[in-house]
């Protein structure tokens, strides 16, 4: 669902409100070694599930990590140039959408055209009867199959996965300390000193805040931002989270948490962790004893401090703080995304695409801080992930790899930070945050409705990083299936002479008439443009959409033939006065739509960013033609046509 301005502006007032409240306090964190780590993720983030490294199979492993660079080395994986607040941005994480044949993704009034993902079987069943039977060359095959093995497996591993994996499934490959940890005693020591590595490491991670527009590191102002965390809820309501349990079990500084997220290998503590599977240590927690940053500065205020300021704050925006949260359940309701209530998932998970993401801390410039917990540096803000099936959980595969500035991606040295998941329940100040630190090969699962009730974001560490997000889309308005059978819809009021040839319309009434038009436009500017507005990134690597693509190009056009014969029939002098007046009524609306798109498409083709794109990704202003075009019934400019229209409306 798109949000209104209204609402937007409100939740940022809001946000402001609550940052200046907060003042240089933050609210508290936990990571997992900190005392009531896990009892904070059983008790508050119990839809979240570790699937560690060393529990999935080698060979998977190294099937999906060959195709993750597989996919960079042929340039798959671009930025989008997204829209956010009527403003062209790019993304800093770069992108590709893998899945069943003909299926797209759509955010940020982006649509992502999926890359098909081919079966063990070959070319047989329905990728055959879709699309072409060889649309790429043999190692991009091989990496689309190596993804759908990987989703095959989630399919089946999320919903029978108990929700133990907690703290005893934080586990290391065999050989004591692995490569990105601490021993114990560097943690314990670094725990409340090591500002410098708390800034831009495993226990740093922070983000742009959500007034801003995200948390890729780019202000306001710059090109760059956070292309989800505009569908981000933040904002505060009074929640029933632990209260002042976590006042003393919880530790802060004004430098940050310091090494408190940071993994601490050792043998369990009494009454700890069970021991998971292989032979891999368990992480130990640490006490939860709270130490002052070194280096001086301000102290913050106490967390009951904290605390007794923000229920103030409540109390007097209560109101305000009702409608808020009664807003972001109806839009929680709605999905975030389709502008029809989607289904619920009740069965097990059919994940239909997976979103690839590569982001490299050395590429993402100025990444900024997180405001509300100082967990550290943000690869991306906090958000919703969007336009999913309601109710569906959500799969990622964690890689973190060598970047493009030569650094190890397993960590050659301990020192090296890992990147975090962190999570948080939205519209709640009272529950403390959760940082969770990924090794490469890690998986994670957000199920049941933790995407709904909570937030995340990506902390980041100091590797480059893939991972591959696993959803179930919400496609009743996103496959080329739906798309052309709309088009059949359409063309069925279009008839023609059997004899010359000549087209004409079959129905004239107004509501069919509205019906073909709004497909018209669905057809223009949510498939065509959408699609080649992304330039030739797609023909370059894989086919498969190159002939549907053009089918649908040709059915356009068809119906241009019908809106010309509409305008006809408006324009003819016979016609009944009220039919005549409710027809011209409908054309109008549809005309002044479609010229209004088409003006915001044509400046978009053209703006100072995508001018930036290589030829291969630059947006192409398709469909567009030129005045007295032999093949086009109608002019590109429709600016003489709906004045004409508008005149007419006049004399009636």
């Amino acid at each position: 669902m798109k949000r209104s301005g209204d609402s937007e502006g409100e939740k940022r007032r809001k946000r402001r409100k609550l940052l200046h409240v907060l003042g240089d306090t933050k609210i508290p964190y936990l990571g997992p070694a900190d005392g009531g780590f896990q009892h904070l993720w059983d008790s508050s983030y119990s839809g979240l599930v570790l699937r560690p490294s060393c529990s999935l199979p080698t060979e998977l492993h190294g099937r999906v990590q060959a195709a993750l660079s597989t996919l960079r080395t042929k340039g798959c994986l671009l930025r989008d140039l997204v829209r956010v607040r009527d403003r062209d941005v790019f993304t800093s994480v770069s992108r590709a959408l893998l899945g069943q044949p003909g299926h797209t993704y759509r955010y940020l009034d982006t649509r992502l055209f999926a890359i098909p993902w081919h079966t063990e079987e070959g070319d047989g069943g329905e990728e055959a009867k879709a699309g072409p039977p060889r649309c790429c060359d043999p190692d991009m095959r091989a990496a689309c199959q190596a993804l759908w093995a990987l989703n095959s497996f989630f399919c089946t591993d999320v919903p029978r996965r108990e929700p133990e994996e907690r703290l005893d499934l934080f586990i290391k490959a065999e050989g004591g300390v692995g490569k990105g940890a601490e021993p114990a005693e560097d943690a314990e020591s670094k725990h409340s000193g090591d500002s410098k590595h708390s800034e831009g490491g495993d226990s740093g991670g922070s983000r742009q805040s959500e007034e801003d527009g995200g948390g890729t590191g780019e202000s306001k102002h710059s090109d760059e931002w956070d292309l989800e965390s505009r569908h981000s809820d933040e904002g505060c309501c009074p929640g029933a989270g632990p209260g002042a349990h976590w006042e003393t079990e919880s530790k802060h500084s004004s430098e940050g948490e310091g090494e408190s997220s940071q993994a601490v290998p050792g043998p369990s503590k009494a009454g700890g962790s069970k021991q998971c599977e292989g032979k891999c240590p368990t992480w130990t927690q640490k006490t939860g004893e709270s130490t002052e940053a070194e280096g001086g500065g301000a102290k913050p205020k106490p967390v009951t401090d904290l605390k007794r300021t923000l229920c103030d704050y409540h109390i007097e925006d209560e109101e305000e703080e009702e409608q808020a949260e009664q807003e972001e359940q109806e839009e929680q309701a709605e999905g975030a995304a389709p502008p029809t209530p989607p289904g619920r998932c009740t069965a097990p998970p059919q994940f239909n695409v997976t979103l690839l993401n590569f982001m490299d801390p050395a590429a993402m410039r100025h990444l900024k801080e997180e405001p509300y917990y100082g967990m550290g540096k943000m690869a991306v803000g906090w958000h919703h992930d969007e336009n999913l099936l309601a109710q569906s959980p959500v799969a990622v595969y964690s890689y973190s790899c060598h970047s493009d500035a030569g650094e190890a991606g397993e960590g050659a040295s301990k020192e090296v930070s890992r990147w975090r998941i962190g999570l948080k329940v939205a519209w709640d100040i009272y529950t403390p945050g959760l940082a969770l630190p990924l090794q490469s090969g890690d998986c994670y699962y957000m199920r049941d409705d933790l995407n709904t009730t909570h937030q995340h974001c990506v902390l980041a560490g100091d590797n480059a990083r893939f991972s591959s997000t696993h959803r179930v889309a919400e496609c009743s308005k996103g496959t080329l299936e739906y798309i052309q059978s709309r088009c059949t819809e359409a063309l069925a009021n279009l008839g023609a002479d059997p004899e010359t040839g000549a087209h004409s319309l079959l129905s004239l009434l107004p509501l069919t008439l509205k019906h073909c038009e709004d497909i018209h436009n669905e057809v223009e500017f949510e498939w065509l443009r959408q699609y080649w507005f992304q330039g030739q990134r797609y023909t370059r690597f894989c086919s498969w959409w190159s002939g549907p693509m053009e089918q649908l190009e040709r059915d356009w056009k068809l119906m241009e033939t019908m809106t010309m014969l509409f305008l006809s029939v408006v324009e003819d002098e016979g016609q009944a006065g009220e039919s005549r007046r409710e027809m011209a009524e409908t054309l109008l609306a549809a005309l002044t739509n479609r010229q209004q798109h088409r003006q915001t498409w044509r400046d978009r083709c053209h703006s100072s960013l995508a001018q930036t794109l290589c030829p291969e990704e630059a947006p192409v202003d398709r469909p567009f033609w030129g005045p007295d075009h032999p093949s086009m019934p109608l002019p590109f400019d429709l600016a003489d046509i709906v004045n004409r229209v508008e005149s007419l409306l006049w004399r009636m």
